[in-house]
């Protein structure tokens, strides 16, 4: 019988078959990417076969071949990647430039794994209800600039106020879209403004560190009113990079890989090389420096083989 992934809790996965049920399901056999160590061998998003026993109990025997995931490094000393999510339309990052503020790397490093693994990324600045003075609007038009000269989409929404939400549903109907995210920017606040009948748990930021508490334990998939599927997961603090090679990190960036081209070697890192284009273009202001400083944290994570916990 075939079935869709809809909730993973670590112990057990919860599929929706084909004919509408919900089953609780373990696995039988064992999955892997190739290549890849990871600590999830069936992800939400995964379309899958079970087979139901008499006693009951059902079990995933098959995974569909995926049209694509997103991974991320499990943990800061680990070699294990974990899926976040399979066979996705696009990806939503949810940021915030206050309370609690999303570190630029963060987004950057979110946006290179999605462009490694194809899946079209937007970025989504939630809580602008909070932007109220000067600095902090120029704060917000900067990072949009940014980001839109680069090619991405950037939506601004308040999930207190309703602002950017009608926008927001409409760019994800019909789509299977991840929506992921630092804990406290709003992200289940948003989901409940999008499917109302919901009534995610939300949590208020700590006041002493500006950071936000987990309120979603596990991933799983919700199916939208006009089509589609949001697959919600636990917010992340950081987002470790894996399974890269050093010479190809620039395509991840497209601003870089496309000055690239210009470089006087085919294999430039872009770090000390003589006629690197891309040095140039940073020094005349047409690369940004906070780009090209996360560009140059997974080079680093490469060579030591590790990444900075909230980056």
């Amino acid at each position: 019988m075939n079935a869709l992934v809809i909730r993973n809790t670590g112990s057990h996965y919860t599929v929706k078959t084909d004919d509408g049920r919900e089953v609780n399901c373990k696995i039988k056999g064992k999955f892997r990417l190739k290549g890849i160590r990871t600590t999830n061998p069936v992800a939400v998003g995964d379309r899958v076969t079970i087979e139901e026993s008499q006693d009951g109990t059902a079990y995933i025997t098959d995974i569909h071949p995926r049209k694509n995931y997103i991974i991320r490094r499990a943990s800061n000393l680990s070699k294990e990647a974990h899926i976040i999510a399979a066979n996705l339309d696009q990806a939503f990052l949810i940021v915030t430039l206050t309370h609690p503020e999303t570190s630029t790397t963060f987004i950057d490093r979110f946006l290179s794994t999605a462009e490694a693994y194809r899946i079209p990324a937007v970025i989504v600045i939630n809580k602008t209800d909070l932007l109220t003075d000067p600095e902090s609007r120029e704060l917000l038009d900067a990072v949009t600039y940014l980001y839109t000269s680069i090619g991405y989409k950037v939506m601004h929404t308040s999930a207190r106020e309703g602002t950017g939400i009608q926008e927001l549903r409409e760019a994800l109907a019909g789509k299977i879209t991840l929506m992921s995210g630092n804990s406290g920017v709003g992200k289940s606040s948003l989901i409940n403004d999008i499917i109302p009948s919901l009534n995610l748990k939300t949590a208020e930021i700590s006041a002493t560190h500006l950071t936000g508490m987990h309120t979603t334990t596990f991933s799983e998939m919700f199916p939208l009113p006009t089509g589609g599927y949001i697959i919600d997961t636990p917010g992340v603090k950081g987002f470790g990079t894996i399974d890269y090679d050093k010479y190809e990190v620039a395509h991840f960036f497209p601003e870089i890989f496309k000055v690239s081209a210009n470089c006087r070697y085919g294999n430039c890192t872009h770090t000390h090389e003589p006629g690197c284009a891309v040095r140039q273009a940073l020094d005349d202001r047409l690369i940004s420096q906070s780009r090209y400083a996360s560009y140059l944290s997974i080079l680093d994570d490469l060579d030591h083989d590790k990444y900075r916990p909230g980056f």
